[in-house]
């Protein structure tokens, strides 16, 4: 109940962002995890080409944050979300009706842009309209994302016992639907000039080493956050030898995100400073996967149910660990994103976040699964977990280091740190 009070003491612009983030996880979740098997089974496509396809979906998008961000600062973030979840809706329409390769790449090009175009307007819009309620704000985000997370892999397993179409369908209506609510409620602002060249607001942000350091160290937040949907699933299967188990890795970790998420943000805001914070909730994450390396030396398959149920604890343990790590840390880290610039360039600061950890996070993602395949072939399981583990800790090591040099800026309205120092070869800005 305190949640919903929450959220009705925000103006309904941001509470349809909220239900927004919602919408568009349920509609990704409920298609993208189940279109390989469609281009495979269904259309009997090779790996080769099933792999262009889900690679151009990402390289549209992660390569394109940048022009998202910049466009959210010159043409105004309402305008650019619009424009992305329109596209979405044609680029999961397409995936239901196309059946060829020139379609199936036109639908991944579309939702990938579609992704780059609304991911970092959305933060922006969401970041100036909270004002310095920014952190509580990005944690009721983090609870719808992670429901619409939960909710969309159910939603489209069940689907999928009709037809894969009736799944991508489903997905362009929640799209087309959120859509048509962002052009009737989401209100219009004026949009301040940025006082120079796109050329140039990316200098200015890119100049700043502290902000490029920081979105580095954010690979331990984002590749572990990856793996409720990878090495934890994989573990808990693994662990009890049953193929729903990861279904009770991604419900505990729904639970508990709406059960604390909100508390954990304002017991924190209240004690210490913003990245020290961080760093302890990339800590947190890190060591998240120290319990389930328990489990990799035991074959669970044959086990009853209650001996499963034992076995998947540590699993469930790691899961929950990395989950209040993620609670401590994201609704900060995209409190502080913007507070790196001027405000006329909270898209573009967005943009390049996301490029550059998005872009580190792929090789740790890439790093983590050739643990897991090694692992497996040379009777070392447990090298995913620790090298998860280590990542976890390297990320918060990073933030900590950057925090005790004050390079890192702390969001207007916290007074627990000392002001941030601008770093040589930074721009002279205002901390927000």
């Amino acid at each position: 109940m305190r949640t919903w009070r929450e959220i009705r003491g925000y103006p309904l612009a941001i509470r349809l962002l909220l239900v927004n983030q919602l919408g568009v996880n349920t509609g990704f979740y409920l298609l993208i995890p189940y279109l390989a098997t469609h281009l495979g089974q269904d259309l009997g496509m090779s790996a080769a080409v099933i792999g262009i396809v889900l690679g151009v979906r990402n390289l549209s998008q992660q390569g394109l944050f940048l022009l998202g961000g910049s466009a959210a600062d010159r043409l105004g973030a309402r305008g650019v979300i619009i424009t992305g979840c329109a596209l979405r809706t044609v680029g999961f329409a397409l995936f239901a009706l196309g059946d060829n390769l020139p379609v199936l790449l036109g639908a991944s090009v579309l939702s990938g842009l579609a992704g780059a175009l609304f991911n970092p307007a959305v933060r922006a819009y969401l970041a100036q309209e909270a004002g310095e309620r920014k952190a509580e704000a990005f944690a009721l985000f983090n609870v719808f994302a992670t429901t619409g997370a939960l909710v969309g892999p159910l939603l489209g397993s069940a689907l999928l016992l009709v037809d894969f179409r009736l799944s991508a369908l489903t997905a362009a209506a929640i799209f087309a639907v959120l859509t048509l609510a962002q052009a009737a409620v989401l209100p219009a602002r004026d949009v301040a000039p940025t006082g120079g060249s796109v050329l140039a607001d990316w200098r200015e942000v890119l100049a700043n080493r502290a902000f490029l350091a920081f979105s580095l160290a954010m690979v331990g937040m984002f590749t572990l956050e990856n793996q409720l949907y990878l090495l934890l699933p994989d573990g808990a299967r693994r662990a009890t030898g049953w193929q729903g188990a990861p279904g009770l890795v991604l419900l505990t970790v729904t639970l508990a995100n709406l059960a604390l998420q909100l508390r954990v943000t304002r017991a924190l805001k209240r004690r210490r400073s913003r990245p020290e914070w961080i760093a302890v909730g990339l800590a947190l994450m890190g060591l998240g996967f120290l319990p389930p390396m328990a489990t990799t030396a035991v074959d669970g398959s044959g086990r009853g149910w209650g001996t499963a149920a034992l076995a998947v604890l540590p699993v469930l343990a790691g899961a929950l660990l990395l989950s209040l790590g993620v609670m401590a840390a994201q609704p900060f880290v995209m409190e502080l994103v913007p507070a790196f610039a001027r405000p006329e360039l909270t898209g573009t600061c967005f943009g390049i976040f996301y490029v550059v950890s998005g872009l580190a996070s792929a090789a740790g993602n890439t790093a983590v699964g050739w643990a897991m395949d090694t692992g497996a072939h040379g009777g070392t399981q447990w090298l995913p977990w620790a090298c998860a583990a280590a990542l976890g800790l390297a990320s918060a090591a990073g933030v900590a280091h950057l925090h005790r040099r004050h390079a890192l800026p702390e969001p207007a309205g916290t007074a627990a740190a000392p002001p941030a120092r601008t770093p040589a070869n930074s721009p002279q800005r205002e901390p927000r």
